[in-house]
């Protein structure tokens, strides 16, 4: 027979997990329709979208070995770099649709990054901080092209249509951000000797010279 004082013990301990179990359900049921309230009136936001911009792309020919501008309506975001690496995606994607005009594969993501940095001036050494800061913000830029290993492997070798790949890239970059007065490549990041065995990649190219005279093959 179970004495008597074990008896009253187990009843009060079954009472008090039978009202700290009543108690958790009502705690967690108030969570719940407080999350719920919360998701009600918390404004979803819409993911940031940039406007379209019209942007100039000059596009290479095989046929005839020339560079060609054409408008076109892209979204542009307000970073210069990533408006950089924007326009540059969009040429590449150009460049690997069917019937391109110079076929090359890779498309945007051929593009790995754009850096952007101040071209310094002869006299760098001799100019004060705040020249330096103003000329930084409004002077020439150079802009420094990652390319992609693959994309670089995997393109048609040739001097002239490797020529044509970078001069493309050089005037579509000086179009639509004009402060880009000279180009540097690099592939993953580092050096490379040339595009796909042609191509010099160690020079740096002036967006001045890619622009091509109307009626003057580049």
């Amino acid at each position: 027979m179970i004495p008597r004082h074990q008896t009253v013990f187990f009843i009060i301990l079954l009472v008090a997990s039978t009202v700290m179990g009543v108690a958790l359900w009502q705690l967690r049921a108030r969570a719940h329709e407080r999350l719920l309230a919360g998701q009600d009136v918390a404004p979803t936001e819409a993911p940031t979208v940039a406007p379209p911009e019209q942007a100039t792309l000059y596009f290479a020919s095989d046929a005839d070995n020339s560079l060609t501008a054409e408008a076109l309506s892209l979204p542009l975001p307000p970073s210069p770099n990533a408006r950089a690496r924007a326009v540059l995606g969009k040429l590449m994607d150009l460049y690997a649709a069917p019937n391109a005009t110079h076929p090359v594969q890779g498309g945007a993501a051929s593009i790995a990054q754009v850096y952007l940095l101040p071209v310094p001036s002869a006299n760098a050494t001799a100019t004060s901080p705040a020249a330096l800061s103003k000329e930084s913000a409004t002077g020439p830029q150079l802009a420094v092209v990652s390319l992609s290993g693959a994309f670089a492997n995997g393109h048609p070798s040739g001097l002239e249509t490797e020529t044509l790949t970078i001069l493309s890239i050089c005037a579509t970059l000086h179009a639509n951000l004009p402060r880009v007065a000279q180009v540097r490549f690099l592939v993953d990041g580092q050096p490379r000797p040339t595009l796909s065995g042609h191509a010099d990649l160690t020079r740096t190219y002036l967006t001045a010279d890619a622009v091509p005279t109307p009626g003057v093959h580049p």
